[in-house]
């Protein structure tokens, strides 16, 4: 319904952003979810939030809050001046077995969309994945293969 009410409404997804970066936790994480399902509909209204939503991962440790911001990322064209910060996030996400599945599998695919600009990191990306799906979840090994197959393709 939330979706639903903020439309294509700017001043609406305004207010949403602004209680997604909000100090109450507890109203950030839902607006999180909000912010998330409603950039599947309309993802171009996020981009004026992109820079602000990389660097709010460096400050955030909540799942939900890191969850929905990578989730968001995997759908939008982040702007250059933001790979280098959103890639280094993404890698560290990936490297580290105390992160939840949702947030290794959505930097996975983040990872993979910026490398479709840098290829320089393919190799690096490629072999962390085949790393991490040895001993992965079911959802790491899935993403890891679907993007493998697609490196492979590329390299």
């Amino acid at each position: 319904m939330v979706v639903n009410y903020i439309g294509v409404d700017t001043n609406r997804f305004s207010q949403l952003m602004g209680l997604f970066f909000s100090k109450d936790n507890r109203l950030a994480q839902r607006a999180a979810w909000v912010m998330s399902h409603w950039v599947d509909k309309q993802p171009s209204l996020a981009l004026p939030y992109l820079e602000k939503l990389v660097r709010y991962l460096y400050k955030s440790n909540d799942d939900a809050i890191k969850r929905n911001s990578l989730r968001i990322l995997q759908f939008v064209d982040i702007p250059e001046p933001l790979w280098g910060e959103t890639l280094e996030k993404c890698f560290e996400y990936l490297e580290s077995n105390n992160e939840a599945i949702a947030i290794r599998v959505f930097s996975m695919t983040v990872a993979y969309n910026i490398s479709q600009h840098v290829p320089e990191i393919k190799p690096e990306l490629k072999a962390l994945i085949e790393e991490l799906i040895i001993f992965g979840s079911a959802g790491l090994k899935s993403r890891g293969n679907k993007i493998l197959k697609k490196l492979e393709k590329e390299t």
